[in-house]
C-alpha cells in the first residue's frame, strides 16, 4: 500500500512538473497561442494530477511524520502556487519563471538527505544470525546506530539530520521494512547496504521506540 501511493505521488508529481515546465517555456518563448492552447488541453489531466499527488503527498506525510527539511519543502511549494497563479494570469515572466525555480528547490530539497549511504562494518558477535545468542533486537540497535541515529536520533526522536520522530509513526512493520528498504522522497533507499534480515533487525528495534 504505502509503496504503490509513494510511485503514484512520484509519478504524478514529476508529470506535472514536467507540463508546468512546457508551460513556463512557451510563456519565456511568447508562444501565447501555443501557450493557449496547451493549458486548455491540460487542464483536465492537471486537476487529476494535482488531486493526485495533493492526496498521496498527504498520505505520505501522515505516514512519515514532519520532519526540517520536509516543512521548509511545503512551504516553498504553497508560496509558488500563488506566484505561479499571477504569474500566468498576468502573463509575467519573471514570476512564472521564479515558480518554476522554487518547485525545482522544494523537491530538490529533499534529495538533500539521499546521499550515497556507505556500507558499514557491524560488530560480527552482534550480527551473526547463525550464532546461539544472537540477538535480532541488539542485532537491530547496532545497524540503527550505524545508519539511522544521525537522522532519527538515539532514541527515535528527530536527530540532527531532521528525521522522522519514529517514536509516533503509525506505519505497519512491513511498511517501516519497504520504506528502509526503497526509500521515500525524503530518505535514501537502503537495500543496497543492508540485506532482508538486516532490514528487520532495525525494524525490531525501532518498534521499541513506540509508546
Amino acid at each position: 500500500m504505502y509503496k504503490a501511493l509513494f510511485y503514484t505521488h512520484l509519478v504524478s508529481v514529476n508529470i506535472f512538473l514536467f507540463a508546468y515546465l512546457i508551460k513556463t517555456i512557451l510563456l519565456v518563448a511568447n508562444k501565447k497561442e501555443a501557450l493557449a492552447k496547451f493549458t486548455k488541453a491540460f487542464k483536465v489531466p492537471e486537476m487529476i494530477l494535482s488531486t493526485l499527488f495533493l492526496a498521496t503527498g498527504i498520505y505520505l506525510l501522515m505516514q512519515m511524520g514532519t520532519t526540517k527539511l520536509l516543512i521548509i519543502k511545503i512551504c516553498v511549494v504553497l508560496i509558488s502556487i500563488p506566484v505561479a497563479i499571477v504569474g500566468f494570469k498576468k502573463g509575467n515572466k519573471v514570476l512564472a519563471v521564479l515558480s518554476m525555480l522554487m518547485i525545482i528547490s522544494a523537491y530538490g530539497l529533499a534529495e538533500m538527505n539521499k546521499k550515497r549511504i556507505e556500507k558499514q562494518t557491524i560488530d560480527p558477535t552482534l550480527s551473526d544470525t547463525n550464532a546461539f545468542n544472537y540477538d535480532i533486537q541488539k542485532h537491530g540497535e547496532a545497524l540503527y546506530n550505524a545508519y539511522c541515529v544521525n537522522c532519527h536520533g538515539a532514541e527515535g526522536h528527530n536527530g540532527v539530520g531532521g528525521g522522522a520522530d519514529l517514536t509516533i509513526s503509525k506505519k505497519s512493520f512491513k511498511e517501516m521494512a519497504d520504506q528502509i528498504s526503497s526509500g521515500s522522497s525524503s530518505m535514501a533507499p537502503y537495500k543496497n547496504v543492508m540485506n532482508e534480515q538486516e532490514i528487520s533487525a532495525v525494524v525490531t528495534y525501532i518498534v521499541t521506540f513506540k509508546k
